[in-house]
């Protein structure tokens, strides 16, 4: 019982903002105030109707909004989401392309579990399938999982990772956003070793920290700072009542969402205020920047209180990714295992939370892949958001990973066409089985 009453206060203070923004909407809205001379009720309305629409926002999962995507045939093709597989801490679902042939690039875009949803990737989602067949790591909401289902640590995460490149192939091209990318890099180890047939084509990781003594961050201090006895008693809670994962312990979305807002609270208040003055002026719109951003941003999931905490320990604290003595179910990962993945770093000069120099050392790790299948790129002025979602993204980033993706393709046509059909086999296979029970 310990500190669910601390989980359901958080839910009911989020309840009651929502509420309080709902009705100042209300009362600011009355005919009878546009008869005061004043712009005080305009101002309390406005208020109300962002302060509504944003903590309404934080419990919401965000949809994928994709709905088509531009052939090159020049028509639209409707895109469908399709779950690919299924698993209680996350699933792999493929963006399917209506009446589009399937595309030389296969791109599987690894989303990070730190706070926010995979639709965070939304944009890069878009930008990336006129060019690719994408697929993307979907984790669940971990207030939304049964206490029955066990724990999901870094460990089980590995293996989910490895589970889903197995699935994909290995002309596969894996991209890690972030928090993700040290894992994601020790999954492919854990194929090169284990199962060398199953590794990916090519593995691009964005703004990852790899390394995270390489350059210090305000994230990084505080994973020094803080011992892992204050981290379990200050950040960790059980999940209410309110939802199947009643009981479970959680590192809560909403306290880091409060942490995220706090490392930029001048920008983000100045956000918020001007947004207020542009609904009061209706300048606003549903759609407008603002909206877009706040309505991704601000939407956030709990993570499973051992998923975070052996972050901390194992990633930040020990640096085990960065001093290669990762271990998966008793095996020692060895990076430098990796001799057939062209292996790619994008980092940002502004970026203040995985700083330049984290992500780029994994290609030290590397001893044992050749210098030409190793690449590296910073980009001038990005930020942590515009590696792989803004302006920087769109306009320099993006093409050169799918030119890095080019230069390294058919390394393993081969063995990718051995796998598929393997696969096609054990389909046809199990629909006759399920032919011939129906008969």
């Amino acid at each position: 019982m310990r500190y669910m009453a601390t989980y359901d206060l958080m839910e009911t203070l989020r309840n009651t903002n929502q509420w309080l923004g709902a009705t100042a909407a209300a009362m600011g809205s009355y005919p009878a105030t546009a008869l005061v001379p004043n712009p005080f009720f305009q101002l309390m309305s406005a208020w109300g109707e962002v302060t509504e629409r944003s903590f309404e926002r934080m419990v919401a999962k965000p949809d994928w909004g994709i709905l088509s995507v531009v052939g090159e045939d020049g028509r639209d093709h409707v895109v469908q989401v399709e779950k690919r597989v299924e698993r209680p801490f996350g699933d792999l679902i493929k963006f399917n392309v209506a009446g589009r042939a399937e595309m030389k690039r296969r791109i599987l875009l690894v989303a990070p579990m730190s706070g926010h949803y995979a639709t965070l990737l939304r944009s890069t989602v878009a930008s990336l399938l006129p060019d690719a067949d994408v697929y993307i790591t979907d984790w669940h909401n971990a207030r939304d999982i049964p206490v029955s289902k066990g724990k999901f640590d870094i460990e089980d995460y590995t293996r989910y990772l490895v589970d889903f490149m197995r699935y994909l192939g290995p002309d596969i091209n894996v991209v890690a956003v972030c928090q993700p990318a040290p894992l994601t890099l020790a999954a492919t180890a854990y194929l090169a070793e284990l199962d060398p047939e199953a590794q990916p084509q090519t593995l691009t990781l964005i703004g990852g920290p790899i390394d995270p003594d390489a350059a210090a961050t305000d994230v990084t201090d505080f994973g020094r700072r803080v011992t892992m006895g204050q981290l379990e008693g200050l950040a960790l809670q059980r999940v209410g009542f309110k939802y199947k994962g009643a009981g479970r312990k959680v590192y809560p979305g909403l306290m880091q969402l409060a942490g995220f807002m706090s490392m930029n609270a001048e920008t983000h208040s100045k956000a918020f205020s001007a947004q207020i003055l542009r609904v009061a002026k209706d300048e606003a719109s549903d759609n407008d920047k603002h909206n877009r951003f706040y309505d991704e941003y601000l939407a956030v999931m709990d993570m499973t209180a051992e998923f975070y905490l052996s972050t901390v320990e194992r990633v930040f604290k020990n640096g085990e990714i960065a001093k290669n003595e990762f271990m998966v179910d008793g095996h020692k990962i060895d990076i430098g295992a990796i001799t057939d993945v062209a292996v790619k770093t994008v980092e940002g000069t502004k970026d203040d939370i995985t700083a330049p120099g984290q992500c780029i050392a994994a290609l030290d790790l590397l001893t044992g892949l050749h210098a030409d299948k190793k690449a590296s790129h910073v980009e001038e002025g990005a930020g942590h958001y515009g590696i792989f979602a803004g302006k920087s993204w769109r306009n320099n980033i993006r093409p050169l990973v799918l030119d890095f993706i080019d230069q390294n393709a058919g390394r393993h046509d081969r063995q990718a066409a051995k796998t598929r059909a393997k696969r096609d086999a054990a389909r046809k296979a199990k629909l006759k089985v399920v032919k011939a029970a129906g008969e």
